[in-house]
């Protein structure tokens, strides 16, 4: 199986993809000659905190001092690797965002960066292709150690230079850093950074080789989290298990397949700032982070008691959570996008005309409505309302049968034509139900005149087939990693993801205007710019209609009643700082 296509399928987010420095072409071939994870590295990725209930400690104690019992969240899977620059699952990040810091974070609800480990959120210097970030004074990571300038340094030093000695660990779970060659664009000088300086203690500086607009949002994401510099130096080959970092939490122990514990950090840097930049807290004495693979035994744990939350909770298990008094429901607004992908390099494809009768024909109210419930948001544009830019003007193509019809004989397919339609064979977060979607649109289709064939495949298979563009129409979907419009519509819509394998735009759709409207807003840094640039590329991909943009879904979680200072992230990862039990706890 190609790389990307299994990696898609190890990873369950179909979302890691180079980025190349100018936008180039986006290949195997790149992606390998930057260091990112290959097949070799995924298997292992796929394999690891499975079964054998081995427990690690991290060999230190102390911590506790938060006040407020245990709490005890259900995931539907163990981490990978809490060395967070090796991990590309969001398990793994579902910890790793309890014990480290990022220099930015993402505010609470929203994707815009606020400020974490640095004071402020910087302004772009020359043109974009330089940033100075002033650190907080006075932090110290779990092992009494100095968090500075120099320590931050030391963490992007050793993910971007492969000379540096510590430019390894993960024991026989490493991703080879592939969310930095992802978002930064590969390593030594194929680099976006060029330099980072800590001239002193609190100031740090980056230096780009050429712009890169989504460079603040990338710097906030959980992959990017800072390391104690001691403990890389003592056990880098460790660190995947026994992480060290100075955020809210810190680790205790990780017994494989199980759970994960961690104790409050009294000494937590952020304690006495507002939630909205991430303290508030540790309010708890106790995190337990347990996995719990099949979503109805989660739910009833939570319904028993056993969980303070848990995430995983599908659009049928709403209304069963609403019901119960002691338990809420809150929901992660949509980072997501499920859509069904035209092949526009087959016929009738080919023809914005045929695309757009099919939009027209396919009743998505009705889908959305009858698959995702309140959980669910008829599509319009290409990426979430959650991202900046989004083209508020667009609605989405209403249900009209009788216009599908019109384009249909005005493109000379008035008696209709034969087609396939393929759908995924495992239930995504923002999709649910492939098949039974899959099957509403292929009556809507029908009455227009349309014989859709369903095809599905293996998981992998399908990835695979659909990056070489062996469907007609496709199903997928995408969630998004650091809330920037660059992560949706240049990685899913762009020529150079069109790829004859391990596409990512498997819409095959080429538009040289769209490309270097897309160029330009990834190396544009005026706000305003970017707005103006990215309201075309939506309007332009509207109109020529490659894909039926379906739906925007809601992440619904399921916490305890009497659980308070918990607020749903785009991104995922909530982080558990505020959190606080009024009731006692699991």
């Amino acid at each position: 199986m190609p790389w990307r296509s299994r990696l898609r399928e190890l990873f369950g987010k179909g979302k890691i993809l180079p980025r190349v420095r100018g936008i180039g072409p986006i290949n195997r071939r790149d992606f390998l000659k930057l260091g990112g994870a290959g097949l070799a590295g995924a298997t292992l990725l796929g394999v690891a905190g499975c079964g054998g209930g081995e427990q690690v400690g991290s060999g230190g104690g102390g911590g506790g001092g938060g006040g407020g019992g245990t709490f005890t969240y259900g995931r539907g899977a163990d981490s990978v690797s809490l060395d967070p620059i090796h991990a590309t699952d969001g398990e793994s990040f579902v910890v790793t965002r309890q014990v480290m810091d990022t220099l930015l974070a993402f505010e609470p609800g929203t994707t815009d960066p606020v400020p974490a480990l640095a004071t402020e959120v910087p302004q772009p210097e020359d043109g974009g292709r330089r940033y100075t970030f002033n650190i907080r004074e006075g932090i110290k990571f779990h092992d009494g150690e100095p968090l500075n300038a120099e320590a931050i340094k030391f963490n992007y030093d050793r993910w971007q230079d492969t000379k540096n000695e510590y430019h390894t660990g993960g024991g026989n779970q490493s991703s080879n850093f592939a969310y930095y060659t992802v978002m930064f664009g590969g390593f030594d000088d194929d680099s976006y950074i060029e330099s980072v300086e800590a001239p002193d203690e609190t100031t740090l500086r980056f230096t780009l080789r050429e712009p890169l607009a989504p460079f603040v949002r990338n710097v906030a994401m959980s992959a990017f989290a800072i390391a104690s510099p001691k403990a890389i130096e003592e056990d880098v080959e460790g660190l995947w298990q026994k992480p060290v970092g100075s955020g809210p939490f810190k680790f205790e122990s990780w017994r494989r397949g199980s759970e994960v514990r961690l104790v409050a950090n009294e000494d937590f840097w952020g304690k006495d700032l507002p939630p909205e930049v991430g303290g508030g807290g540790p309010n708890v004495d106790r995190l337990v982070i347990r996995s719990i693979p099949d979503n109805t035994a989660r739910v009833a744990a939570l319904s028993g008691g056993e969980l303070s939350g848990a995430d995983g909770l599908t659009p049928d298990d709403v209304p069963t959570v609403e019901e119960n008094e002691d338990l809420k429901v809150l929901s992660r607004p949509p980072l997501n996008i499920a859509y069904l992908a035209m092949n526009c390099q087959k016929e009738p494809f080919t023809d914005p005309r045929v695309r757009r009768a099919i939009n027209y024909a396919i009743n998505r109210p009705e889908i959305v409505k009858s698959f995702f419930g309140e959980t669910g948001q008829v599509a319009s544009n290409a990426m979430p309302p959650t991202v900046p830019y989004f083209r508020e003007a667009t609605e989405p193509y209403p249900y009209d049968p009788d216009e599908a019809r019109r384009l249909l004989e005005e493109a000379g397919l008035g008696d209709g034509f034969d087609m396939e339609l393929w759908y995924m064979p495992i239930p995504r977060p923002y999709m649910p139900d492939g098949r039974g979607v899959a099957q509403a649109m292929q009556g809507d289709l029908e009455e227009v005149g349309i014989n859709a064939k369903l095809v599905t495949r293996e998981w992998g298979t399908y990835l695979e087939e659909t990056g070489t563009g062996a469907h007609d129409a496709a199903m997928l979907g995408w969630s998004g990693d650091n809330g920037d419009p660059d992560n949706f519509l240049n990685v899913l819509l762009s020529s150079a993801s069109a790829t004859e394998e391990d596409a990512q735009n498997i819409a095959y759709y080429k538009n040289p205007e769209l490309d270097d409207l897309l160029r330009q807003g990834a190396t544009t840094v005026d706000e305003n710019e970017r707005r103006r640039l990215y309201e075309q590329a939506q309007e332009i991909i509207y109109n020529d209609a490659p894909w039926v943009c379906i739906e925007y879904a809601e992440v619904p979680l399921g916490y305890q009643a009497d659980v308070e200072g918990v607020t749903p992230n785009p991104v995922g990862n909530e982080e558990f700082t505020a959190v606080r039990l009024t009731g006692g706890g699991a």
